[in-house]
């Protein structure tokens, strides 16, 4: 479809459980990738489809850039750019134009999926994978209420504090680092005053990933000082992969289903 947010052409997947082929709205799980990720990566390898069919959740897997918008340098590293979005909305003039994934994501996304699909508008929640994770904690922080619930796969939890987050932010938001906050989960946790509600996060402890890239420790220690709740499964043997993601998806899609009163 023809993006407003991102000007190009954007993709993305959708599973439809039997429940909504039938003609009844169902709730629905966005589900954000990480790097160098497309639509239909989680799809293809995640293994959901067994506990959505079986919870009535729809999934939204929504790429993770805009594609084909010739930018100089777009396609030059595998975290910044292309399959590198970070679900920011950039503010930098090289970047403003298209990558807007932010706004993409929280707006404009869920107005085609409403419009188009049989969910039920106010009953969705959000995951994501690394990027993703990031993605979904802080959408989820920044527009309290917007989700029933929200959970992440080894998720950039610091970004303002990493590698990754580092360049992507000074990319696309420039060299204020004041900006840089505005989309940072373990610094949007301090000042969160939505509700309540269990935030679950899957981590592998033998991600290559984890101490340079993720820091879910500095997020956990926030939780814990605003009394949110947390529940920070570190899983021993497991790296930052789909095999990873596909051992432990059906606890959440469980874990949203509960929270969207579908699983008592």
């Amino acid at each position: 479809h023809k993006s407003a947010a991102t000007q190009c052409e954007m993709t993305f997947t959708v599973f439809l459980p039997s429940k909504a082929k039938k003609g009844n709205e169902v709730s629905s799980l966005y589900y954000l990738s990480g790097l160098t990720c497309t639509p239909d990566n989680f799809i293809t390898k995640a293994g959901a489809f067994a506990a959505a069919e079986r919870e009535g959740i729809m999934l939204i897997a929504p790429d993770t850039s805009p594609r084909g918008v010739n930018i100089e340098g777009e396609d030059d590293s595998y975290d910044f750019g292309s399959a590198a979005g970070f679900y920011i909305d950039a503010t930098t003039p090289k970047w403003s134009t298209h990558y807007n994934m932010y706004t993409y994501i929280t707006q404009e996304l869920p107005q085609i999926v409403e419009k188009e699909l049989p969910v039920i508008p106010d009953n969705k929640s959000i995951c994501g994978h690394s990027m993703g994770g990031h993605g979904a904690l802080t959408i989820y922080l920044k527009n309290p209420g917007m989700y029933r619930s929200v959970s992440a796969f080894s998720p950039i939890c610091n970004p303002t504090d990493c590698p990754w987050g580092k360049k992507a932010f000074e990319g696309y938001l420039g060299p204020d680092t004041e900006e840089w906050k505005k989309h940072d989960a373990t610094l949007l946790m301090k000042a969160y005053q939505g509700p309540k509600t269990p935030i679950l996060i899957d981590q592998g402890a033998a991600d290559d990933f984890l101490e340079e890239q993720l820091k879910p420790e500095a997020f956990a220690a926030v939780c814990e000082q605003v009394a949110q709740p947390l529940s920070l499964r570190m899983q021993e043997g497991y790296d930052h992969s789909y095999y990873f993601i596909s051992t432990f998806i059906d606890d959440h899609i469980t874990f949203h289903s509960t929270a969207q009163g579908l699983t008592k």
